[in-house]
C-alpha cells in the first residue's frame, strides 16, 4: 500500500524543486532508502515526460568500498560517475543511513582521497544540473532529534512538504540586503567575528536544492575573516561527531581549531589548502527546525541559526575558494541558546534569533508557519 505522503513529497521534488521538463534526464541516487520511495519518484518523473535513471546504495557497503579504496579504484569511480552526470539535466538524492557514524574508523587520509577525486563529479551536479538532496527519516535520525520514531517521521514529512513558495517570497528583502552588505560583524557568547561579503551575492535556498530548506547564503571575501567563533551544535564530519568546536582566524585562514576531538578535527581542516578558509555563510530560519539532530540538512535551516562554513564555495557566490572539504558548522543565536547578534554595514539584521528590520519580520517564525 502506497504511502501518500510518499506520493505528496515525489510530487514536491519533480514539480517544484527540480520543474522537470519532457524529456530531461534524471539521476535518482537512493541510499538506504524504501523501494516504495523510489517507484514513486519514478512515477513522478515520468508523469512529466521526463527519463529516470536509478542508482541504489546502501551505507554499509560504501563505507567497505571507501576502507579500500586507492588511486586506481577512486580515479575509475570518478571518471564512471562523471560520464553519468554529464548525460543528466537533473539530479535528485535521497540519502538515509541508519548509523550517522558508519564511516567513523574509514582512516582521515582514505576519506580525503576520496572526497580529492569525486570533487570534480560534485562540482559538475551542483554547477551543472538541477538538484535537490533530502534525507530519509531513519530510527538513528529519530535518536538524533530525541524523538520517537513515529513522531520524527510526522515532523519530517510535516517540514519536507511546507509552503516553500510563501517562504521563498519572504527571503527576497533579505537577499537583497546581502547584495548590498559590504561588512558583517557577529557576537554570540564565544564568538566576536567580522568580515566582509561585499561584490559576492547572494542566493536563496527556498526548497530547489535542499528539502528541507530556509537560508540565504553567500560568502566572505576570502581574507576578510578575523576574529573567532564559538558553535554551539555538534555537527558529523566523515562519520565522527564534533562537539564545542571553536575557530579563530587571521585574515581569513583558520589558525586554531578546537573541539572534543581537536586531533581529527585538524586533520580534516589539513586535507587541502582550501579547507581553512570559509567557502560560505548563511543565516537559517526554517520555522519548523528549532533543535540540532546531528544531521546538517535540516541544521543548518534551524530558526535563528547561521553557519559559518570551512571549505569549498559555490561557483554561483564564489570567493574563489577550492576544496575537497564544505563543511556546514552551525551557531544557535535563539535567546535559549545564549544569543547572538548579526550586523550588516552597522546595522542590526537580527538579534536574538529574530530579524529586526520590518522588511525582515516575515522571515520570523512566527510569520512562517
Amino acid at each position: 500500500m502506497t504511502d501518500t505522503r510518499y506520493t505528496k513529497l515525489a510530487n514536491l521534488l519533480v514539480d517544484y524543486s527540480t520543474e522537470l521538463k519532457k524529456g530531461e534526464h534524471v539521476m535518482l541516487d537512493m541510499i538506504d532508502t524504501p523501494d516504495q520511495m523510489a517507484i514513486e519518484l519514478m512515477r513522478a518523473v515520468r508523469r512529466r515526460g521526463a527519463i529516470p535513471i536509478v542508482e541504489c546504495r546502501h551505507s554499509r557497503v560504501s563505507r567497505e568500498i571507501l576502507r579500500g579504496t586507492n588511486e586506481k579504484q577512486a580515479e575509475l569511480q570518478r571518471d564512471i560517475e562523471m560520464f553519468w552526470m554529464k548525460k543528466m539535466q537533473a539530479y535528485i538524492a535521497i540519502r538515509g543511513a541508519d548509523n550517522a557514524s558508519e564511516t567513523s574508523d574509514v582512516p582521515s587520509d582514505l576519506m580525503g582521497l576520496h572526497s580529492k577525486f569525486m570533487r570534480p563529479v560534485l562540482d559538475q551536479r551542483v554547477n551543472k544540473t538541477k538538484w535537490c538532496v533530502l534525507r530519509w527519516p531513519t530510527p538513528s535520525m529519530a535518536q538524533g532529534a530525541n524523538m520517537s520514531t513515529e513522531a520524527f517521521e510526522n515532523f519530517y514529512f510535516d517540514v519536507c512538504t511546507m509552503n516553500y513558495p510563501k517562504m521563498a517570497k519572504a527571503m527576497l528583502p533579505l537577499q537583497k540586503r546581502f547584495n548590498r552588505t559590504d561588512k558583517v560583524h557577529i557576537t554570540s557568547p564565544g564568538t566576536d567575528l567580522r568580515f566582509s561579503i561585499k561584490g559576492i551575492g547572494a542566493l536563496l535556498a527556498e526548497g530547489k536544492r535542499n528539502i528541507p530548506d530556509g537560508e540565504v547564503f553567500s560568502c566572505p571575501v576570502k581574507d576578510s575573516v578575523q576574529g573567532h567563533i564559538q558553535y554551539n551544535t555538534p555537527t558529523i564530519y566523515a562519520g565522527t561527531k564534533f562537539e564545542n568546536v571553536r575557530l579563530e582566524f587571521r585574515d581569513g585562514k583558520i589558525i586554531k581549531a578546537s573541539a572534543n576531538n581537536t586531533k581529527r578535527l585538524n586533520e580534516i581542516l589539513d586535507t587541502d589548502a582550501g579547507a581553512r578558509y570559509i567557502g560560505e555563510f548563511s543565516l537559517g530560519f526554517n520555522p519548523y527546525i528549532l533543535n540540532p539532530m546531528c544531521d546538517i540538512l535540516f541544521d543548518e535551516k534551524i530558526a535563528g541559526s547561521l553557519h559559518f562554513t570551512p571549505g569549498q564555495a559555490y561557483e554561483q557566490a564564489d570567493n574563489g575558494n577550492r576544496s575537497a572539504v564544505h563543511w556546514d558548522m552551525v551557531l544557535i543565536q535563539r535567546k535559549e541558546w545564549g544569543g547572538g547578534e548579526v550586523w550588516f554595514d552597522d546595522q542590526l539584521i537580527r538579534k536574538d534569533g529574530k530579524f529586526v528590520p520590518k522588511d525582515l519580520q516575515a522571515l520570523n517564525p512566527e510569520n512562517l508557519k
